[in-house]
C-alpha cells in the first residue's frame, strides 16, 4: 500500500473525516471526535456507516490515519487532483463515480481507470464519437474515445507513433475497450483507398476472438493470447494499412478446459452450424460429443448464439479477402483437431507397455480424410515413435498415456500453426498498398497480473510481461512528471520511485530463472526437480525477489511488483520445449490439402523468430541434435517481448487500466477487495505515489486567487495575480517546502489545500459570525423600533375614537334635522311631479297623430316619382344597346380584314430566308443545314404547308436552348440574373419542342439540363450562392413540366423526378455547406464564449481544474470570431442566398429546422459531457445565446416549421441548470420542464453539476435518485446523446407557377441571346 501523506497537525482536529481499515469493505469514513495533539497515542472517532464509536491507534507505522477529502471533491474525474492522495481516497472516488455517477471510466494522470460494468451502455454511439473528436482530453468526461481522441491527434500534430497500452485481469474489458479503440480510430480517419481499410481492420476482430478468445470462469470472452496492431496513417490522418502481432497463445486450452471453462469459440461455432449444407461434409456433431470441447462440462454461453457468430466470422474472413473455398479449408482443420481428439487409442502388450489404434476408427478416418493424409500411417505413428541407437534407426512403441500427450501435442501443434498462418492473412490483407504508413498508433491488448491457486509456466510469462510493461509504465510516469516541473521551471529534488529492474534481472538476467531453464530443457535427463533445485542454489538468499515455500521442494516464489506469487515447478519443462514428434509432421506436409502442407511446408526444427506471433518449440525427430531446443517458448517470449517493448519506447504512450468490478458478473456491483488488489496490481496507486510524492496540487493563478482571495490581505490586483498569490502565501503556509511557484501555476505538498481549505473555512466561519452580530444587533433595533412606534400609534386610535364618538353625536342630531326638511320637500315634489307628467303625455299624444298622417302622403308622393324614374330609364337602355351593337359589328368586319392582310405578310416573311439570315447572323450555315432538313420534312408530309409552318419555331427554340444552355452553366455573373431566368427559358424550349412532337428531342434536352446543373454543383461545392441559384432553377423548372405534363403529357415524368432529385441534392448541398461552416463554432459560441457582460467575473471555480498529470499542453486553436455573431452571420448567409432567389418560406423554414437541431443537438452533446459547464452561470449563458438565436428566427419569420421546437432540448437543459435542486417537490417539477430530454440526459446533468460559488450547492444523490425514479419512462431510448448526424426528410411544395412566355422574359444584354424573344 502506497505511503502516508505528510499532512498539518491542525487538520487531524474534531469533525475531521478521515478513513479507517475494514476487513469486509477494505476502507470505510469516519469521523473524529477529538483533536490530535502531538505525543497522543489514540484517535477516538465514530464510524458514520455505523454509527458506532472506535478508537484507532496512532502508532507506527499505521501514523495518523488518511484523511478525507472535501466534499467537493467527490466523485472528481482525475484522481491525482485530489487533495489527499491515498489508497482509501481512490477507492471511494472510484466507488462514487461507478454506483452514484454510472461513469465507468476515471483519469489517474495519465491512466485511463476503466471499470467493467457488465451491462450494455449507449455510450459509444457515432454521436458520442462526434462528440469526442476534435476535443480536448481536460475538457471532458473520461472516456476511451478521449484518450483515443488524445493519441490521435498527438500523432497528427507532433508527427510521432503512439501506442495505447491496455491491461487488466481477464474479464476486466480488455478486448472490449480495444475494440472501441479500434472502432475510433476506423471513424475518425477513414480510409483513403477504395479497399475500405477501417472496414477490414474492424473486421480482424470477430476472427481474432473466434480463434483466439474462449469462456472462462471470469470471462465468456475471455482473450487467450495477447495483440498488439499498428494502424498506420497516411499523410492526411487516413488508415491505410494496418499489422497485427501476437503473444503467447495458451494453446493448452486446445486439448484441456477447466471446469465451467470452454475451448476455443471457433469450434463450437462449427459445431452449432454442422447442418449447414456447405458444413456437412465435415461430418460435425454436437459440441458435448468432442473430447477437446466437452471436458469443461458447459458448452453454452448465455446471450451467445454460436450460429450467429460463426456467420459475423465468415463475413469478417470475407472482406479480409479470403475466398469461400479457403474458408472451408479452415474449417476442415479446426474439424480434422475435433476428431483427432475422439481417436481411440488403446493400450496393449504385457502392463500396457504398448498401445494401438483401430484401423476401422471413425474418428481416425475422418481426420484423415478431411487433412488429406494416410490414416495408417497417422495411426502407426501416433503409437510409436523413431530412435537412433548405435547409428541404426529403430521403431519403438510407447504407451497409451504418451500417445495420447502425442496426440494432444500434435492437435496444440496443428492449432497453433494455423492460428500464426490466419493472423500472417490477416496482415497480409491489412498491410499499405500504395503508400507507407507516414506515422501510425498501435493497440496493445494484454493480459493482467495473474494469480491463482495453482501457478504455472502460463502464469509465469504472463506475469514477466506485466513487470516489464510496469517497469516502462513507472518510468514514463517520472519523466513526466519530471518534465512538468522543468516546464514550470520549478527547483526540484529527483522523485524516488519503486523500480522492478532486480525481479526483472532475477527472470531474464544472465542466470536468471529463463536462463536455468532453458539451460535444464538441453540437458538429456533433465527434469522439474533438477531446475527448482538449481533456483534455489543460484537464487536462494541472493535475490530478495525469490523465495522457497516452506512446505514445497517444487515451487518457488517470486516478489512481483503486484503480489507474491507461487509457482508449481511440475510442467515447466515440458511446456517450454513444446515437443512435437517429426513422424506426424512429416504426414502432414505431404499431405493433399494445399492449406496443411503450407502450414508445415516451411517449417524446420529451429527456425527463427515469427514476426507475428509466437512460434512453438522445436519438432524432435528420431535423432537428437544439439538444435533440437535452440528456440524454446522462454526464449521466444522474451525476444517477442522485448521487440514489444522497443516499440513502446519509440512511441507516445498512453494507458488504460481495465477493472474488474465485482466477480459474479453483476451489472454495477462493486467489490472493493477486488478493486483495491487490481488497483495495485496495475500501477494506478504507483502512479498516485509518484504524484503524491512531488507536487499533487497544481492551481493556476487565476484559480488560485479566485478560490482564496479571502485569505488574501492588503492591496490586491487582479491584473498581478501571481505577484498578489506569491506576497500572501508566505503569510498562509510558513514552511517554504509545502509550496512551490512555477510560471502558470503554483504547486502545492500533498495535504497543504486542505491546510488552505480550513484557513479559508475558518476565515469564512470568523465573517459570518461578524455578519451574525450585526445582522442580529440591527434586528433587535429594529424590533423595539418597531415597539415604540406600535405604542404611538394606539394612543393615536384611542384618542381619536373618543373624538369620533363626540362627532357622531353631533352629526346624528344634524341630520335629524335635515331628514325631515328633506321629507317635507319630497312630498310637495311628488306632487308637483305628477301633474307635470300627465300634461306632457297629452301633448305627445296629439303631436305624434299629426306627425304620422304627414309621412303617410310623403311616402306616396316618393312611389310615385320612383315608378316613373325606372320606366324612363329601360326605354334609354334599350335604344343604346341597340346602337353598341352596330358599332361592335363594324369594327370586328374591319379589324378581320386588317388582320388578314397582316397574315398574308407574315407567312411571306416565314418563308423568307433572307429575312431570317438578317435576324440571325452568324448562323447561316447552321440555319441552312436545319432548313435543309426541314424542307425535307415537308416534302415527305402530306399537310406540307402547316408542318413547315410548324419546324421553322421549333428551329429557332432549338439555337435559342443551345446558345442558352452555353451562356447559363457559366458562373460568373449568374448571381445577377433574375431568379429563375434559366428554368423560365429551358421551360420554353422544352414545350415547343414538345408541341412539335419531338420526344427524343425533349428527353435530350432534358438530361443535358440535369447533368449540366450538376456540374455546376459539384464544381462550386463550397458556394453558397451559386448552390441557392440552380436549386431555385431546378425547383421552378420542376414545377413547370409538373403543371404542363398531367395535361399534354406523361413522358416527362422522368425528367420531373431527375430533377426532384437534383432539387434534393443541391438542397443537401446547401446545407452541407452551412453545416461545415457553424460545425467548428458551435460549441465555442454556443458554450465557452461570453457573451453577457459580467457573467464571467462572478464565476468563481472551487476544483482545481488541473490538466492530466504530463500531458503536453496542446495548442488551442484560434478561436477569435469563434461567438454568436459568427453562428448568426452564418445564418444570415444562408438566409440571404435562399431568400435572393426567392425560394418558398416552406423550404426556408426546413432548411433552419434542420441548421437549429444541429445546434442543439452539438451543444447538448457538449454539455452532456465537459463537467466544467454545468453550472449556474453557464446555464444563463445558454439561454442567452438560445434566446439571441429565437429572436433572429422571428425577425425573419422562419419561428415555424420546428426552427424554434428543435431548440427545446436544450432550453430545457438550461433551464435544468438554473433550477432548485433540493426538495422532492423540485425534482418533480424538473421531470415535468424537462420533458424533451431523457431521463438519462437529466441524471448525467445533474450529476455534472458543479457549483462555481460559495452559494451554490453540490446536487445531493438523494435528488438524483428522486428524479431518477420519477422521470424513467418505458418509451424512453437508452441513448445519451444526440443524434448529430440525424437528417430530417425535406419536402418541396408544389407551387403552380405563372404562363411562361418569350416575351415577358428579361434577358441581359451579356448572354447574347436577345433575339430569343422574336420566336
Amino acid at each position: 500500500m502506497i505511503s502516508r501523506n505528510i499532512v498539518s497537525v491542525s487538520v487531524v482536529s474534531q469533525g475531521a473525516s478521515v478513513w479507517v481499515p475494514d476487513p469486509e469493505a477494505v476502507w470505510v469514513s469516519a469521523q473524529l471526535l477529538q483533536d490530535y495533539r502531538p505525543g497522543d497515542h489514540h484517535l477516538y472517532a465514530i464510524l458514520l456507516f455505523l454509527n458506532k464509536e472506535m478508537e484507532y491507534p496512532v502508532l507506527p507505522p499505521a501514523g495518523l490515519p488518511p484523511l478525507g477529502n472535501p466534499d467537493i471533491l467527490e466523485g472528481e474525474n482525475d484522481l491525482t487532483a485530489l487533495t489527499f492522495l491515498h489508497e482509501p481516497a481512490v477507492l471511494h472516488n472510484l466507488r462514487v463515480r461507478f454506483l452514484d455517477y454510472s461513469s465507468i471510466y476515471t483519469y489517474c494522470g495519465i491512466v485511463l481507470v476503466a471499470l467493467n460494468p457488465y451491462e450494455q451502455l449507449p455510450i459509444y454511439g457515432e454521436e458520442v464519437i462526434d462528440a469526442y473528436s476534435g476535443q480536448d482530453m481536460a475538457d471532458m468526461e473520461p472516456h476511451i474515445f478521449s484518450v483515443a481522441e488524445e493519441a490521435y491527434r498527438t500523432m497528427i500534430r507532433e508527427e510521432k507513433n503512439q501506442s495505447i497500452i491496455i491491461s487488466g485481469e481477464s474479464g476486466s474489458g480488455k478486448t472490449v475497450s480495444a475494440k472501441f479503440t479500434m472502432r475510433y480510430f476506423a471513424v475518425v480517419g477513414g480510409a483513403s483507398q477504395q479497399t475500405s481499410v477501417e472496414e477490414k481492420v474492424l473486421a480482424s476482430n470477430p476472427i481474432m476472438e473466434a480463434i483466439g478468445n474462449a469462456k472462462t470462469t471470469r470471462n465468456d470472452n475471455s482473450s487467450r493470447f495477447g495483440k498488439y496492431i499498428e494502424i498506420g496513417f497516411g499523410r492526411r490522418g487516413d488508415i491505410i494499412g494496418a499489422n497485427m502481432r501476437t503473444y503467447l497463445l495458451e494453446k493448452s486450452r486446445v486439448v484441456f478446459q477447466a471446469a465451467q471453462e470452454r475451448n476455443y469459440h471457433i469450434f463450437y461455432q462449427l459445431c452449432a452450424s454442422r447442418d449447414l449444407p456447405e458444413l456437412r461434409t465435415l461430418k460435425l456433431d454436437s459440441a458435448e460429443n468432442f473430447h477437446y470441447t466437452n471436458q469443461g462440462q458447459d458448452v453454452h454461453i448465455s446471450g451467445t448464439d454460436d450460429v450467429v457468430e460463426l456467420q459475423r466470422t465468415r463475413n469478417a474472413f470475407t472482406i479480409l479477402g479470403v475466398q469461400p473455398d479457403q474458408q472451408m479449408e479452415i474449417f476442415r482443420i479446426l474439424a480434422a483437431i475435433l476428431h483427432l481428439g475422439n481417436i481411440n487409442i488403446q493400450a496393449s502388450g504385457r502392463g500396457g507397455d504398448r498401445s494401438y489404434i483401430d484401423v476401422n476408427d471413425r474418428s481416425l478416418a475422418i481426420f484423415a480424410k478431411l487433412l488429406g493424409v494416410e490414416g495408417a500411417q497417422m495411426a502407426q505413428w501416433l503409437c510409436h515413435r523413431r530412435l537412433a541407437v548405435g547409428g541404426e534407426m529403430l521403431v519403438k512403441p510407447i504407451t497409451g498415456q504418451q500417445a495420447n500427450e502425442a496426440r494432444d501435442a500434435l492437435a496444440k501443434h496443428v492449432y497453433e500453426q494455423l492460428f500464426t498462418w490466419t493472423v500472417q492473412r490477416l496482415n497480409s490483407s491489412l498491410k499499405a498498398q500504395r503508400e507507407q504508413p507516414k506515422s501510425f498508433t498501435g493497440v496493445l491488448d494484454i493480459y493482467g497480473f495473474e494469480t491463482f491457486d495453482r501457478n504455472s509456466f502460463e502464469q509465469f510469462c504472463i506475469n514477466y510481461a506485466n513487470e516489464k510493461l510496469q517497469q516502462q509504465f513507472n518510468r514514463h510516469v517520472f519523466q513526466l512528471e519530471q518534465e512538468e516541473y522543468l516546464r514550470e521551471e520549478l527547483p526540484w529534488n529527483r522523485i524516488e520511485f519503486s523500480d522492478n529492474q532486480p525481479c526483472i534481472v532475477l527472470i531474464e538476467g544472465q542466470l536468471g530463472l529463463l536462463d536455468l531453464l532453458d539451460e535444464e530443457c538441453r540437458m538429456p535427463k533433465g527434469s522439474d526437480e533438477n531446475w527448482a533445485r538449481k533456483l534455489y542454489d543460484q537464487h536462494l538468499n541472493h535475490s530478495p525477489h525469490f523465495r522457497k515455500p516452506r512446505m514445497s521442494n517444487s515451487a518457488f516464489i517470486i516478489v512481483h511488483f503486484a503480489d507474491m506469487v507461487q509457482y508449481e515447478c511440475d510442467g515447466f519443462l515440458d511446456k517450454n520445449r513444446d515437443t512435437v514428434f517429426e513422424e506426424p509432421i512429416n504426414i502432414l506436409r505431404a499431405s493433399q490439402s494445399e492449406l496443411v502442407a503450407e502450414l508445415f511446408q516451411k517449417e524446420s526444427a529451429g527456425g527463427s523468430l515469427p514476426n507475428s506471433s509466437i512460434a512453438n518449440g522445436s519438432v524432435r525427430s528420431g535423432k537428437r541434435a544439439h538444435r533440437e531446443h535452440k528456440l524454446t517458448v522462454g526464449f521466444q517470449f522474451r525476444q517477442s517481448l522485448q521487440l514489444l517493448m522497443d516499440t513502446l519506447n519509440s512511441t507516445t504512450p498512453h494507458y488504460v487500466r481495465c477493472i474488474k468490478s465485482n466477480d459474479l458478473k453483476k451489472p454495477f456491483l462493486f467489490d472493493p477487495k477486488r478493486a483495491v488488489q487490481q488497483l495495485r496490481a496495475c500501477g494506478v496507486l504507483e502512479t498516485i505515489r509518484i504524484s503524491a510524492a512531488g507536487y499533487p496540487s497544481r492551481w493556476t493563478y487565476e484559480e488560485f486567487y479566485t478560490r482564496y482571495r479571502v485569505l488574501l490581505h492588503g492591496s490586491l490586483s487582479k491584473d498581478d495575480m501571481r505577484c498578489s498569490c506569491q506576497s500572501a502565501l508566505p503569510d498562509l503556509i510558513p514552511d517554504p517546502e509545502q509550496y512551490c511557484f512555477g510560471k502558470t501555476k503554483v504547486f502545492f505538498r500533498a495535504g497543504q489545500v486542505a491546510v488552505l481549505e480550513k484557513l479559508r473555512g475558518d476565515r469564512l466561519h470568523a465573517a459570518g459570525v461578524l455578519i451574525q452580530s450585526w445582522v442580529r444587533g440591527w434586528l433587535q433595533h429594529r424590533h423595539y423600533q418597531r415597539l415604540r412606534w406600535a405604542t404611538f400609534i394606539l394612543q393615536r386610535y384611542i384618542r381619536g375614537t373618543l373624538a369620533r364618538r363626540l362627532a357622531w353625536s353631533l352629526r346624528y342630531t344634524r341630520a335629524a334635522l335635515i331628514i325631515q326638511k328633506t321629507y317635507r320637500m319630497l312630498a310637495v315634489r311628488q306632487l308637483y311631479l305628477t301633474i307635470r307628467e300627465a300634461t306632457i303625455k297629452i301633448q305627445a299624444f296629439i303631436r305624434g297623430t299629426q306627425a304620422r298622417r304627414i309621412y303617410r302622403q310623403m311616402l306616396t308622393e316618393r312611389a310615385v316619382v320612383f315608378l316613373q324614374a325606372r320606366v324612363r330609364g329601360w326605354l334609354a337602355r334599350c335604344s343604346f344597346r341597340r346602337v353598341r351593337a352596330a358599332v361592335l359589328l363594324m369594327q370586328c368586319c374591319v379589324r378581320r380584314r386588317a388582320a388578314r392582310k397582316e397574315l398574308l405578310r407574315l407567312r411571306a416573311e416565314a418563308r423568307s430566308v433572307e429575312k431570317y439570315r438578317e435576324l440571325n447572323k452568324g448562323m447561316e450555315v447552321k440555319l441552312m443545314q436545319l432548313q435543309l432538313r426541314a424542307d425535307q420534312q415537308v416534302k415527305a408530309s402530306v399537310f406540307s404547308w402547316d408542318v413547315h409552318n410548324s419546324v421553322i419555331p421549333l428551329l429557332r427554340l432549338t439555337m435559342w436552348t443551345e446558345c442558352f444552355s452555353v451562356a447559363d452553366v457559366r458562373a460568373e455573373g449568374v448571381l445577377s440574373l433574375p431568379p429563375g431566368l434559366a428554368a423560365r427559358v429551358l421551360f420554353l424550349c422544352v414545350r415547343q419542342a414538345d408541341c412539335s412532337g419531338d420526344q427524343t428531342r425533349v428527353k435530350g434536352l432534358c438530361s443535358a439540363t440535369v447533368s449540366a446543373i450538376k456540374t455546376t454543383l459539384k464544381k462550386h461545392g463550397n458556394d453558397l450562392d451559386v448552390t441557392a441559384v440552380w436549386l431555385k432553377n431546378a425547383y421552378l423548372l420542376k414545377d413547370f413540366l409538373h403543371q404542363h405534363s398531367p395535361r399534354q403529357v406523361t413522358h416527362l415524368n422522368d425528367s420531373v423526378r431527375a430533377l426532384s432529385d437534383l432539387c434534393i441534392q443541391a438542397y443537401q448541398q446547401l446545407l452541407s455547406i452551412s453545416e461545415s461552416r457553424l460545425q467548428p463554432i458551435i460549441v465555442p459560441a454556443m458554450l465557452e464564449s461570453e457573451t453577457i457582460p459580467g457573467l464571467a467575473g462572478s464565476s468563481v471555480k472551487l476544483s482545481s481544474g488541473r490538466k492530466r498529470a504530463g500531458s503536453d499542453p496542446r495548442p488551442t486553436a484560434s478561436t477569435e470570431g469563434a461567438t454568436m455573431s459568427a453562428v448568426l452571420r452564418e445564418l444570415s448567409a444562408l438566409h440571404t442566398a435562399l431568400s435572393r432567389q426567392d425560394l418558398p418560406s416552406a423550404l426556408q423554414e426546413q432548411a433552419f429546422h434542420q441548421l437549429m437541431y444541429l445546434l442543439a443537438a452539438s451543444t447538448l452533446n457538449s454539455l452532456l459531457l465537459r463537467k466544467d459547464m454545468c453550472c449556474w452561470n453557464r446555464g444563463l449563458q445558454i439561454r442567452y445565446n438560445v434566446s439571441l438565436l429565437e429572436e433572429w428566427l422571428r425577425s425573419r419569420s422562419l419561428q415555424t416549421g420546428g426552427a424554434v421546437t428543435a431548440l427545446e432540448p436544450l432550453i430545457q437543459a438550461a433551464q435544468l441548470l438554473q433550477m432548485s435542486k433540493k426538495t422532492e417537490a423540485d425534482g418533480q417539477a424538473m421531470v415535468q420542464a424537462c420533458n424533451e430530454l431523457s431521463n438519462q440526459q437529466v441524471v448525467k446533468i445533474l450529476s455534472l453539476y458543479t457549483p462555481q460559488s460559495d452559494l451554490e450547492e453540490r446536487v445531493t444523490l438523494n435528488f438524483i435518485r428522486i428524479v431518477q425514479v420519477r422521470g424513467r419512462s418505458e418509451g424512453q431510448p437508452p441513448q445519451l446523446l444526440m443524434d448529430v448526424r440525424r437528417v430530417f426528410p425535406v419536402t418541396f411544395p408544389y407551387l403552380p407557377p405563372p404562363q411562361a412566355s418569350a416575351a415577358q422574359l428579361e434577358i441581359p444584354e451579356s448572354l447574347k441571346i436577345s433575339f430569343l424573344r422574336r420566336v
